[in-house]
């Protein structure tokens, strides 16, 4: 267990005491994954670097077409946020389906990013927006994409006990633009999913789809992005033989193994293109609402 626990007012103060304790600190906001590490033995370290009490990273802003979150943003915020509603539903749905209210409340969308989990909702939704984070370290601050922090199950680009995450943006969706989540698992609440789907998209005139976006977990071994299904759908249609088709591209991408605690692997390619399917006819009806 920790022997030190470290409240610093800045960013520059809590990558001061990181450095101090050379990689035996570690950044905590919510803590609802790492807490049970600890506990359980999973994980171990000398001191805990409490960021919640810096000032300016619990905001969630539009900014010269951008939505930008600070770092101690909660799924709480963002599930109850209008702006996120209105400009990037796929991440406020999504919040609303990780764990259940007393997590929401806690929890941080940037320590799901840096649990680098296949199946961390946040990070997949987060994937459909195309999102990039702003990662701060001894030699400076510079934004990286979301798509490049994963590098396998549970292991993250960034360091929490070297760097930290300070925040995450995407382009605001606009005018024809529209975006959805689906989500599967045994239950409604505190349940990992059995699989996840992020969708986003843009309409033109015609109402052929100018660009979309297809985030699963977990059907890979990092949060996925089903680009041929995102290729084949540029140009087309925006109607249900479309969607259709797309999902089952999307599923022949896919990768799902069978888990003993929440489906086979048959399963999870059988229900995925109804989830993709579903995901992008919601995004489109949200996209044809924005004109």
């Amino acid at each position: 267990m920790w022997q030190a626990y470290e409240l610093p007012n800045s960013v520059e103060e809590a990558l001061a005491i990181l450095a101090r304790y050379d990689g035996q600190a570690q950044l905590i906001a919510g803590g609802t994954d790492l807490i049970i590490e600890l506990q359980e033995g999973k994980n171990s370290v000398e001191c805990l670097v409490d960021v919640t009490r810096i000032p300016g990273l619990d905001s969630i802003e539009e900014r010269d077409g951008d939505v930008v979150l600070g770092a101690n943003v909660t799924f709480r915020q963002i599930k109850e946020s209008p702006l996120l509603h209105e400009k990037a539903r796929v991440l406020a749905e999504a919040a609303g389906t990780v764990g259940a209210l007393q997590i929401q409340t806690v929890a941080t969308l940037v320590g799901n990013l840096v649990s680098a989990l296949p199946a961390a909702d946040g990070s997949v939704a987060l994937r459909a927006l195309d999102a990039e984070v702003e990662v701060a370290g001894q030699s400076g601050r510079a934004w990286r994409s979301v798509a490049d922090l994963f590098l396998a199950p549970g292991q993250s680009a960034v360091d929490p006990r070297r760097e930290m995450i300070t925040a995450v943006r995407f382009a605001a969706l606009g005018p024809r633009q529209g975006s959805a989540w689906e989500r599967l698992g045994r239950r409604r609440a505190l349940v990992l999913p059995i699989l996840n789907c992020g969708a986003s998209l843009a309409l033109e005139g015609d109402d052929r789809i100018a660009w979309a976006r297809l985030s699963l977990g977990p059907v890979a071994l990092v949060p996925f992005r089903a680009c041929q299904a995102e290729a084949f759908l540029a140009g087309r249609p925006a109607d249900e033989e479309a969607f259709a088709r797309a999902a089952e591209i999307a599923a022949g991408e896919c990768q799902p193994r069978t888990s003993v605690l929440r489906a086979s692997r048959e399963y999870r390619l059988e229900v995925l293109p109804v989830l993709v399917r579903r995901g992008l006819m919601r995004a489109a009806e949200q996209a044809r609402a924005r004109a």
